[in-house]
């Protein structure tokens, strides 16, 4: 059976329809999920994402660990910043993705909070401890102990600083920062453009989370669910890990490169394979954005040039701004070019698609 989030009862009293994601109940929409799309492009949205994994990592030897086992950079943050990174294989295999931010507290060594998929907290702990041998670090599954909600959209900064008085909210990408509602025990304000829009992750601890909500959604908020996130999100171009990207991925295909890789940290597993791409120029194929003229289509769904198959759709959506179906899709080289024309393949018919540049 489905669990609840620390924040069910408000969402339910605000007349959330439920999914299951990862084992947990989570709204869908609010009634209207094209609304809350528009919400969040013009004023302000508060999304429920309680259920993503929230992992500690303390220890002496917690970040030359870190920096060893993922994609990027972790030795140069400095306290109160983050990075994207990718867990991988050696072959660069994507384990999971990950967001690493280093504590705000100036302390030596310091410690590091890991914001994961929904569900996936004890899998990236237990992938980490294999390769745990006589190095102190600890890691600690918060994920219960905590509710986490993301605040999006232009007005999203003004709705913060009406609560929050003169906190100084982080301002750079994956920034972060300790803050108090009402003198309570703190929570976690982090900077963080999920659906491709202004947006800020709110991490409390679960006995404040009715409170937190309830003073957003009075200042202003408009509670959305995931149907109207994913539409914002593919809009974005950015991949959700467990649709656009499992544990087959290569982690150059994702298109992700910049954010998520650094080709000067020295090894790290993986490194050999992600290198030897970079060397080539060219990975075999990339995740790309695709118009589909005639509506969204199940994942999975193949894609033609003429009779070859090219790539697959890994998530689609109706896209309000296009008016028709925008999807993402692993297309292969020579086939990645915006406006390149292909074929989707949707209850036996091949209907018409076309590659295009994501955001839109």
């Amino acid at each position: 059976m489905a669990e609840r989030t620390p924040l069910h009862e408000q969402t339910s009293a605000a007349g959330a329809v439920f999914v299951e994601e990862a084992g947990f109940l989570v709204p869908a929409h609010f009634g209207n999920a094209v609304a809350e799309y528009h919400a969040a492009r013009t004023a302000a949205v508060l999304v429920d994402q309680s259920p993503r994994g929230k992992i500690e990592v303390r220890g002496a030897d917690a970040a030359r660990f870190l920096h060893n086992l993922t994609t990027n950079d972790i030795l140069s943050l400095t306290p109160g910043a983050g990075c994207e990174a990718f867990l991988t294989t050696a072959k660069a295999k994507v384990i999971a993705c990950l967001l690493i931010y280093r504590h705000a507290s100036p302390v030596d060594p310091p410690g590091f909070s890991l914001d994961v998929a929904a569900g996936a907290a004890d899998k990236v702990i237990q992938y980490l401890d294999r390769y745990l041998i006589s190095e102190q670090v600890e890691f600690t599954n918060h994920t219960a102990a905590f509710a986490q909600m993301h605040l999006a959209g232009p007005r999203a900064a003004a709705l913060l600083e009406q609560i929050l008085g003169d906190a100084n909210l982080p301002v750079g990408l994956l920034q972060h920062t300790e803050v108090r509602f009402d003198g309570k025990d703190k929570s976690w304000l982090r900077r963080h453009d999920a659906l491709g829009l202004p947006g800020y992750d709110l991490v409390c601890p679960v006995e404040q989370a009715a409170n937190i909500w309830q003073r957003l959604l009075q200042a202003g908020a408009q509670p959305a669910g995931y149907e109207a996130c994913e539409i914002l999100r593919i809009e974005a171009g950015l991949p959700r890990e467990g649709a656009d990207i499992d544990e087959t991925t290569f982690a150059p295909e994702v298109g992700r490169s910049i954010a998520t890789i650094c080709y000067t940290k020295g090894c790290y597993l993986g490194q050999e394979s992600i290198v030897m791409a970079r060397d080539r120029g060219q990975v075999n194929r990339t995740l790309v954005g695709v118009r589909l003229p005639d509506g969204p289509v199940p994942p999975g769904s193949r894609l033609f040039a003429e009779d070859k198959e090219v790539g697959r759709i890994t998530s689609s959506v109706h896209s309000p701004r296009l008016g028709m179906g925008l999807g993402l899709a692993y297309v292969r080289r020579g086939h990645q070019e915006p406006g390149t024309k292909l074929q989707v393949e949707r209850a036996g018919k091949r209907l018409p698609a076309e590659v295009t540049q994501v955001p839109i």
